[in-house]
């Protein structure tokens, strides 16, 4: 139990230094895909999809990094389609992972 709750309080640490690592227009980039094809699942938990803004359904998934959230938004996970569905570049699916993440309350 005790590493489950460091791990969780260390990927929250995290938050804060991936959001300040993030500029204003990849997060202006992120949002506008999540609008336009995340939100389908990430603003209701369909298909177990973390929901937005839920520090629970997230922390285990920040403390796995980056490069393993992109690979699971490249490649797709459980109902999730490889890419969300979309035609999204690399560059637009970090960038909408990262939206999501700096969202996190």
């Amino acid at each position: 139990m005790l590493k489950t709750l460091s791990i969780a309080a260390l990927s929250l640490a995290l938050i804060p230094a991936l959001s300040m690592a993030t500029d204003a227009g990849t997060l202006q980039k992120g949002e506008k895909l999540y609008k336009s094809a995340c939100i389908a699942c990430h603003s209701t938990g369909a298909a177990n999809a973390p929901k937005l803004g839920s520090k629970d359904a997230w922390a285990p998934i920040i403390a796995r990094g980056m490069d393993e959230m992109v690979s699971v938004a490249t490649n797709g996970k459980g109902a999730m389609p490889a890419r969300g569905g979309t035609k999204a570049d690399d560059e637009s699916l970090r960038a909408a992972i990262e939206y999501m993440v700096s969202r996190v309350k």
